[in-house]
């Protein structure tokens, strides 16, 4: 019903369940969409390496690390932007005068410089090894002074990210977790999404790494990220988990310019919903808006606002077209959405289990991208470099 070739989307299958043997990770979830309906949405082995452990589902909870900053903040700033409680071109001191204390030329970043990681803030800090608690790592991070000029150059920042949250939080009042369960998750069924999981729900988390230097375990149910985790687990960088389940309505509202459809659960209907129905048809997001923040901002870099697009060697594979937009986390989560092919994926492993040293996921990623867009047959797809 929406042009997707069922023999491609076997050898997937396949391919997935061959690299988990070879060691990408103990389990996979993933969730391909096209024209408003799954054709995937299934977990593959397990949540740890123990063969006792359980199955990995599509309900089965992942640490998002990095997609956080899109799933989350990037979509705080736009929700609070339409509402003019945000204006991207105002300097980050507008907002938290305590920005450029430290250093003078802070405020002349603003919050578009940090949304497209141009605001000259290094990549990250270890504030987690001398500072723990909302107050003293925050202090910390404002404090952090420049590396560069605003503008001058892109370098992806985790600090950006920690203070776009905390921008979100001042202009809407609310703590970024309340304002992101109360203005998006809710209203998308999103029931399973949210920071800090119930240890309630440990049976079906993904376990990420085994932590010697610094907790002293291996980590399950609590964020990865050790400066998210010294901050209480809520930041604009890191710290949400979800399902493929949940994620799959996120990836359908952007496939379908921000417009969120109903769902009810109906067996064979292939509407994507999360752990909550949606009865009421939805705008969540202005298709303008969405546009504007997920286009290529430049020839200088690949980054959108927030987003990310491809370029080479992306993480998306070969044929996600030049309109495409996603993000990568750092536990091995991806999400991309083409604009132009109608289609997204969802794609979470716990790579980092028991070790961040595993990079097997960076090859497997673009050849599941390249296989689920294989997998279009009502069009030709051609690599992006062929024009």
């Amino acid at each position: 019903r929406v042009g997707m070739d069922a023999t491609v989307l076997e050898e997937l299958d396949a391919y997935v369940s061959s690299a988990i043997a070879d060691s990408v990770a103990p389990g996979v979830a993933l969730a391909v969409g096209r024209r408003g309906r799954l054709v995937r949405l299934r977990g593959y082995g397990r949540l740890d390496w123990d063969r006792s452990s359980t199955e990995v589902t599509p309900y089965s909870l992942y640490d998002l690390a990095s997609l956080t900053k899109v799933v989350g903040t990037t979509t705080a700033i736009m929700l609070l932007s339409e509402e003019d409680l945000i204006e991207l071109e105002a300097p980050v001191v507008r907002y938290l005068p305590d920005f450029a204390l430290t250093d003078e030329r802070k405020a002349r970043v603003t919050i578009r410089d940090l949304l497209l990681h141009r605001g000259g803030l290094p990549p990250f800090i270890r504030y987690f090894e001398e500072f723990y608690g909302l107050e003293p790592v925050r202090r910390a991070a404002l404090e952090t002074p420049l590396e560069l000029p605003p503008g001058s150059e892109t370098i992806y920042s985790d600090i950006g990210f920690m203070t776009l949250g905390w921008v979100a939080e001042r202009a809407s009042g609310l703590s970024l977790d309340t304002f992101l369960e109360r203005r998006l998750f809710r209203l998308l069924g999103m029931a399973d999404t949210g920071f800090n999981p119930d240890p309630a729900e440990r049976a079906r988390i993904a376990p990420t790494e085994r932590d010697e230097a610094y907790r002293g375990r291996h980590v399950v149910g609590e964020v990865h990220d050790e400066n998210a985790y010294a901050l209480g687990g809520v930041s604009g960088h890191a710290g949400l988990f979800s399902t493929a389940a949940d994620l799959a309505v996120f990836g359908a509202l952007l496939a379908n310019g921000g417009m969120l459809e109903t769902c009810g659960f109906e067996a064979g209907s292939g509407v994507p919903c999360g752990a909550r129905s949606v009865s009421v048809r939805n705008r969540i997001l202005p298709e303008e808006t969405l546009r504007a923040f997920t286009t290529r901002a430049s020839s200088e870099s690949s980054r959108a606002l927030g987003w990310d697009t491809p370029s080479e060697g992306s993480s998306s594979g070969d044929y996600f077209s030049s309109r495409s937009f996603g993000h990568t986390g750092f536990t091995g989560t991806s999400i991309w959405v083409d604009a132009e092919n109608e289609l997204f994926v969802i794609l979470l492993t716990n790579r980092v289990n028991p070790t961040r040293e595993n990079t097997r996921h960076v090859p497997f990623r673009r050849r599941v991208h390249d296989l689920a867009i294989a997998a279009i047959s009502d069009r030709d797809v051609a690599p992006r470099d062929a024009g």
